[in-house]
C-alpha cells in the first residue's frame, strides 16, 4: 500500500511540476517576445525618424533586407508591423508612398532565448530533486498509515481465526483509521458477548439434559423386551449421544480441553478407530508407515477418524476406504461428494448433507475439525474429480508447545 500511495504522491507532484514549469516556460516566451517586439518597434520609430530627416541608415537599420520575412514585404503606407523569426524579432514600415522601399529593423533574442533554456533546465533540476526528497518523506508517511491498518487488519484476521480476545487497543491520531480500530474493537466485544453467551447456553443446555436423558435411558432398561423396548432405547441413545457431542463442542469452544500426548504406531490408531466404528471400511496402511510412529493423543485422533469414517458411511457412498501414509490420514468415500455450501464455509453445527432427518445431526465434522485444531493438525475437505468426497488429516511433524488452539466451529 505505501508503494502505491508513494506512485500517486509522486505522480501528482510530477503532474504540478510539469504544469507549472509549461506555465512559466509559456509566461516567459511571451515576456520575451512582448519585450522584443517593443525594442523593435521603437529601434523603427527611431531609424524612421533619422533617415527621413538626414537619409541616412542608423546601425542596423536597412532598407528592403533579404532575410525580412516575406509578411513584412509589402506593409500598408504609413504603417509599421513587426513579426519573428526566431531568434530575430523583425520591425518594418515603407519610407514613403507605394513602391517605395521598405526599412526594418531587427532584434535579437538568442541571448534571451538561452536564458529560457536555461530557466528550464534549472526548474527540470530543482524539480527532479523536489521530486528526490519527497518521495521518501511519502513513503515514510504511507508506511505509518499502512502499519496502522495492518494492526487493525490483524487484528480482523485473529476475530476472524477464533481469538475474541483480540484488540487493537488505543491508536495515535484521531482520524479514520482510529476510527476504524475503534469500531473493529467495538465489533469484537459484542461478537464476543455473543459468541460467548451461546456456548454458555449450549454448555448449559448439554449439562442439564444429562441427567434426565440418563433417567430414560435406565428407564427403557425396565421395559420389557419387544420392538418398542428397542426402538425406545435406540432414541434415547441418540439423544445421549448428541447431548455427549454438544458437551464436546462446548468444551472445544470454551477453550478447555487439553490434549494428553503420546508416542502411538499411527496407523495401528487408525485402524482401532475405524474398527471401532464396526462399519465395513478399507483400510490401507503404507509399508512405509506400518511402524511409524507420531506424537498426538490417541484418543482424540480416534475421535477424529471415527468421525470421519461414519460421516462417509451416512452421507457418502461404498466403498469408503481409508489410507494411512506418512503423517497424512485420508478417508475417501465414492458417494456424491461434500455439498458445495459445506466446502464454501466448513462444516456448521446441525447443518447435514442428508435430505432426510434423523440420519445424523451434522456435528460429526464440527467435531472432528476442533479436534484437529486442538492437535494442531489440518482437516482438508474435497471432492475428488471421478466422485466422492475425500477429507485428508495432516498431523503436525512437531506437535505445538500449547497443545494448538481450538477456534469456533
Amino acid at each position: 500500500m505505501r508503494w502505491k500511495i508513494a506512485g500517486l504522491a509522486a505522480a501528482a507532484a510530477f503532474l504540478v511540476v510539469a504544469a507549472v514549469g509549461v506555465l512559466v516556460h509559456l509566461w516567459t516566451a511571451q515576456d520575451i517576445r512582448s519585450r522584443a517586439e517593443a525594442q523593435a518597434h521603437n529601434a523603427l520609430i527611431s531609424a524612421m525618424d533619422v533617415y527621413r530627416r538626414t537619409g541616412t541608415l542608423v546601425e542596423g537599420a536597412e532598407l528592403d533586407p533579404a532575410e525580412l520575412p516575406a509578411a513584412l514585404r509589402h506593409p500598408a503606407d504609413g504603417e509599421r508591423h513587426t513579426a519573428y523569426d526566431i531568434p530575430v524579432f523583425w520591425a518594418a514600415q515603407r519610407t514613403g508612398g507605394p513602391g517605395s522601399p521598405v526599412l526594418a529593423v531587427d532584434h535579437q533574442m538568442g541571448t534571451d532565448l538561452h536564458n529560457l533554456r536555461q530557466l528550464d533546465m534549472t526548474m527540470a533540476v530543482a524539480s527532479l530533486i523536489a521530486l528526490a526528497a519527497a518521495v521518501p518523506l511519502v513513503v515514510y508517511g504511507a508506511g505509518l498509515l499502512a502499519r496502522r491498518l495492518r494492526r487493525v487488519s490483524e487484528t480482523a484476521g485473529r476475530i476472524t481465526a477464533g481469538d475474541l480476545d483480540a484488540r487493537t487497543g488505543a491508536t495515535k491520531g484521531r482520524d479514520e483509521v482510529a476510527e476504524i480500530a475503534a469500531t473493529v474493537d467495538r465489533m469484537a466485544d459484542s461478537l464476543g458477548r455473543l459468541l460467548r453467551a451461546e456456548r454458555q447456553f449450549t454448555a448449559d443446555v448439554a449439562h442439564e439434559l444429562r441427567t434426565p436423558v440418563g433417567g430414560l435411558l435406565a428407564t427403557a432398561d425396565l421395559l420389557p423386551a419387544g420392538e418398542t423396548e428397542d426402538l425406545l432405547r435406540a432414541r434415547v441413545r441418540d439423544l445421549r449421544g448428541l447431548v455427549e457431542d454438544l458437551l464436546e463442542i462446548s468444551r472445544l469452544d470454551a477453550g478447555a480441553e487439553r490434549p494428553v500426548r503420546a508416542r502411538v504406531p499411527l496407523g495401528a490408531v487408525v485402524s482401532e478407530a475405524v474398527a471401532r466404528t464396526g462399519l465395513r471400511t478399507e483400510v490401507d496402511v503404507a509399508e512405509a508407515a506400518a511402524d511409524r510412529t507420531v506424537e498426538t493423543d490417541p484418543r482424540r485422533l480416534e475421535r477424529i477418524v471415527g468421525n470421519l469414517v461414519v460421516n462417509a458411511h451416512r452421507h457418502g457412498g461404498p466403498p469408503v476406504e481409508v489410507t494411512v501414509e506418512g503423517r497424512t490420514v485420508v478417508v475417501r468415500d465414492h458417494g456424491p461428494g461434500f455439498p458445495a455450501d459445506l466446502l464454501r464455509h466448513g462444516p456448521r453445527r446441525f447443518q447435514t448433507g442428508a435430505a432426510e432427518r434423523g440420519t445424523g445431526h451434522g456435528l460429526g465434522l464440527t467435531i472432528a475439525l476442533g479436534q484437529a485444531r486442538l492437535l494442531g493438525a489440518e482437516l482438508h475437505l474435497e471432492n475428488a474429480p471421478d466422485g466422492g468426497a475425500v477429507a485428508t488429516l495432516r498431523l503436525p511433524s512437531r506437535p505445538s508447545a500449547s497443545g494448538g488452539t481450538a477456534a469456533p466451529a
